[in-house]
């Protein structure tokens, strides 16, 4: 029963742990930018991009509009990929703290 108890109480710290990690990942926003500021994003802790500007001496100012939506989707490609990553990250988190990896936690 010591087993069980112990398991309960790590899922719960993981849990709250895992809470107040998203609750600040929420509130973070973070810039990049490239060619010498040409291309400037702002992207939250959730890698959720908010914005994306690119500078219109680069582009067919015709064209810019699309440019950038295409330019979102590979991002948010890639934080599709970095989520299933720390999707992995998580169940070697949980592995590390004993708990079973077929565990479904509600976070």
């Amino acid at each position: 029963m010591v087993n069980i108890v112990q398991m309960m109480q790590k899922a719960s710290q993981m849990k709250q742990k895992m809470q107040e990690m998203q609750a600040r990942a929420q509130q973070m926003e973070v810039s990049g930018e490239a060619g010498g500021g040409l291309v400037k994003c702002r992207v939250n802790g959730r890698f959720e991009i908010r914005t994306l500007k690119v500078d219109k001496s680069l582009i067919d100012p015709q064209a810019a509009e699309v440019m950038e939506n295409t330019i979102i989707a590979a991002l948010n490609d890639a934080r599709q990929k970095a989520e299933t990553l720390m999707g992995d990250e998580t169940k070697k988190i949980m592995s590390d703290l004993g708990l079973p990896a077929g565990l479904d936690l509600p976070f």
